[in-house]
């Protein structure tokens, strides 16, 4: 199954029992957004709440550190998925908000059968897949078997060997102001892990915000990774989101997923780690 579905072929699928639409939006008033507006039948997912656990100090496992299994196994459950379900999901920043994030971790869990929506929610609605504000009516499963993270991670001390060695890659997602130290929205310091390179997952779509073909995708990050194993490629973003972005964008180009730095620059500029800027590289 391809890790990317276009909006025409999942309004093909929108009377389907089989599938489990879900809503990934994140940011500010996200729920209340879905509340009044999102595709039907779709089922809302929290980033901050359900695909995360939210600690008050980031310098341990960053703004975003993955959830426990028994956590997440309950939001698989009351969202009514189980392991053999069809999951597509959306979200309204061309899947760099949750949407990514979510398919990784249940990539990461072992399911298998999960796509990503390409173009998000405006592209659906675009082509006309019809629109609700009611509360969906669905059914919880029991609670979804988990037992590890089957996609590999690096932690920061890992990360902290692999800049420094010429047989790993350390990929940072963020927009190029961001890395070159110029602007940080976000965290307490602006700056890049030394030795990291800048791969901005914004470069993963076309002008209309749709991702890239499969074969551009596959050009563009073979020369990025040359002749790297995906065991000693790294990426990573701001707090392990947007990094999911490029690792779709990887799985949908044929190429194995690399590993997820989730800590990412959260974590690391909270450790007392060397950091880099546009000038100090």
């Amino acid at each position: 199954m391809e890790p990317i579905i276009n909006p025409e072929d999942l309004l093909k699928l929108k009377d389907s029992s089989e599938i489990i639409l879900v809503d990934a939006r994140a940011g500010i008033n996200s729920e209340e957004n879905y509340q009044n507006e999102h595709l039907k039948s779709a089922r809302y997912v929290d980033l901050n709440r359900d695909l995360a656990a939210v600690e008050n100090d980031p310098s341990s496992g960053g703004r975003h550190p993955l959830p426990a299994f028994k956590k997440f196994s309950n939001v698989l459950s009351n969202l009514g998925i189980s392991p053999s379900s069809h999951v597509i999901i959306y979200d309204d920043k061309n899947g760099s908000n949750a949407a990514a994030r979510f398919w990784w971790m249940l990539r990461a869990v072992g399911h298998e059968k999960v796509q990503v929506l390409n173009g998000g929610l405006q592209a659906a609605i675009k082509i006309g897949f019809p629109v609700s504000s009611k509360i969906e009516d669905f059914e919880p499963t029991e609670n979804y078997p988990i037992s590890e993270w089957k996609l590999s991670q690096a932690h920061i001390d890992e990360v902290e060997k692999a800049r420094n060695n010429d047989q790993n890659i350390v990929i940072d997602v963020r927009d190029k102001n961001r890395f070159d130290g110029l602007t940080e929205p976000l965290d307490l310091i602006a700056g890049h892990i030394p030795g990291a390179i800048n791969v901005p997952f914004s470069e993963n779509l076309d002008e209309d915000g749709f991702f890239k073909s499969a074969e551009v995708l596959a050009k563009k990050y073979s020369e990025v990774l040359g002749d790297k194993k995906p065991q000693n490629i790294i990426v990573h973003c701001g707090s392990g989101v947007t990094a999911c972005h490029t690792l779709l964008a990887m799985d949908y180009a044929g190429i194995p997923i690399p590993k997820l730095y989730v800590g990412s620059w959260s974590e690391w500029s909270r450790n007392d780690r060397e950091m880099a800027t546009k000038e100090t590289k």
